[in-house]
């Protein structure tokens, strides 16, 4: 099949964040099962100057924006590692910026024009370079708009007729509204912006313009598929969501194993297998006590955390935690991240006044990433809501066995550990339901309990969760199949029309 992926955002040319990395996985992944993928981005700046071969292909592009036409020219370049073509939509003056969506100052007040151009290009882009796509994946609020100009613009037009389109949300709280007259930008008739279509509380809406007008919807894990449907995690979206639950289901992201395997992971202390985890991952926690200064101590669980250091990802909830465990010695904690300036100085305010439990990283460092997960006894990952999450799935395969609360893909991926999980072995980590301070330190405890208590418990839920099958090989069948059941659909409604 061939399928034209569209993205703000594509590993390794660009990134902010988990949708990056799906973009530049899944087309790879797509390839090697004989599908013929495309993706395309805007030519930002941090694309350009990555250090990976580009080439100008010598097509312009002019895209209507409001009253005026804006030129572009068409890049093209490769994902490494494959033969998938990546084509990038330059213009200077809209990407070639220090930011993707803004800078220190916040976003960018001319975004709203920015992806409408990106949006109107992908399209054209499709005509000039002849690609012949049977499908448009669009990602996020940034390619909000790609359905409704298929479905508006591009319907009647040779090529396009049967083009189908599938729009993924990888976290429904980003929605791109835009002041209502911005809505001139976008050249679609005023009739178009109403309540059931373009308009979100007198905002022009671009990922609810995804919603309504691509042929399927999907999310990155079938729990949060079913939470977006209801308040508070559907935003204000819900009705929508629900009006459209037929189309809508949900595929849990991959995990690119060439990247994420302690068995040949060269950042770490030793590389180690589900046979050999023992002394591997002991190796790899004393060396990481030692880096981050804290007490060498085979004995005490090893805690770790990586993301960003926001609410939504549980800080509210781990702070308090650290704060009435930190003076026991009873578990030590290694933070990774950056977010709100007020939970990163009461980590350091801690990790000053616990340095022997407490380390706090402030910042980013994939290397130390790796050394977390490795080196770490548990993950805590105690979000108030996780569309998918990756960094339990890297957990589960470093046999650190993660801790989270059950909410989106956390609860589609982790097994809590109770007496019937533990024999019938299929237990992988441990879980909690109410956003609560007190159940995350019930489910610590009852995690340490385990530990110390019964080693060969412990051991089985390591081995079982490096058992899990968490590939890119995997999510991309699911996606593979969807595709075709889209645009099956797309072509029996074109006949009909």
């Amino acid at each position: 099949m061939k399928i034209l992926l569209a993205s703000s955002e594509v590993v390794p040319f660009a990134k902010t964040g988990g949708l990056a990395d799906v973009c530049g996985t899944l087309p790879r992944e797509l390839a090697r099962w004989g599908h013929q993928p495309v993706v395309m981005l805007p030519a930002h700046r941090t694309a350009c100057s990555a250090g990976l071969p580009l080439d100008d292909t010598g097509i312009e592009l002019e895209i209507p924006i409001g009253t005026k036409h804006v030129s572009g020219r068409i890049l093209q370049g490769q994902l490494p590692s494959s033969s998938v073509p990546v084509y990038l939509i330059q213009q200077p003056e809209y990407f070639d910026r220090s930011g993707i969506y803004g800078d220190h100052q916040g976003d960018y007040a001319d975004n709203c024009e920015r992806f409408v151009f990106f949006c109107r290009a992908v399209l054209e882009a499709i005509r000039v370079l002849d690609l012949q796509v049977e499908l448009i994946h669009a990602n996020d609020w940034p390619t909000g708009l790609i359905p409704a100009y298929l479905r508006i613009e591009y319907a009647g037009r040779a090529g396009y007729e049967q083009i189908a389109s599938l729009f993924t949300i990888h976290n429904l709280a980003y929605q791109g509204t835009f002041w209502h007259w911005d809505m001139l930008l976008t050249g679609l008739d005023w009739k178009y912006f109403n309540w059931r279509q373009m308009e979100f509380h007198g905002q022009l809406n671009f990922l609810k313009t995804g919603l309504v007008f691509a042929d399927a919807i999907n999310t990155v894990s079938p729990q949060y598929a079913q939470e977006i449907q209801t308040p508070p995690l559907g935003c204000h979206l819900e009705d929508l969501l629900r009006h459209r639950h037929e189309t809508l289901s949900g595929i849990i992201n991959g995990v690119d194993y060439s990247v994420w395997n302690p068995a040949t992971d060269l950042q770490i202390a030793a590389r180690y297998d589900e046979t050999t985890f023992g002394e591997g991952k002991a190796a790899c926690k004393a060396e990481l006590q030692k880096e981050l200064g804290l007490s060498v101590a085979a004995e005490i669980p090893l805690l770790g955390i990586v993301g960003r250091l926001v609410d939504q990802k549980g800080l509210d909830l781990i702070l308090p935690t650290m704060r009435k465990m930190a003076p026991t010695g009873k578990v030590q904690w290694a933070v990774l991240g950056s977010g709100s300036q007020e939970l990163e100085e009461e980590l350091r305010q801690l990790a000053a006044e616990f340095p022997r439990q407490i380390a706090a990283c402030i910042g980013f460092s994939d290397q130390l990433a790796h050394r977390i997960e490795a080196g770490a006894d548990l993950f805590v990952m105690p979000s108030r809501y996780e569309p998918c999450g990756l960094n339990q799935l890297y957990s589960l395969k470093y046999g650190t066995v993660p801790l989270v609360r059950q909410t989106g893909g956390l609860a589609d991926t982790v097994t809590d550990t109770t007496p019937e999980t533990l024999a019938d072995k299929t237990a992988t980590g441990f879980s909690f339901v109410p956003y609560s301070s007190d159940a995350l330190l019930e489910t610590l405890n009852r995690a340490c309990d385990l530990f110390h208590n019964d080693p060969s418990a412990w051991q089985q839920i390591v081995r079982t969760g490096m058992r899990q099958d968490w590939s890119w090989s995997r999510s991309a069948q699911q996606y593979a199949a969807l595709y075709e059941v889209t645009v099956a659909s797309r072509r029996a409604e074109a006949v009909e029309l």
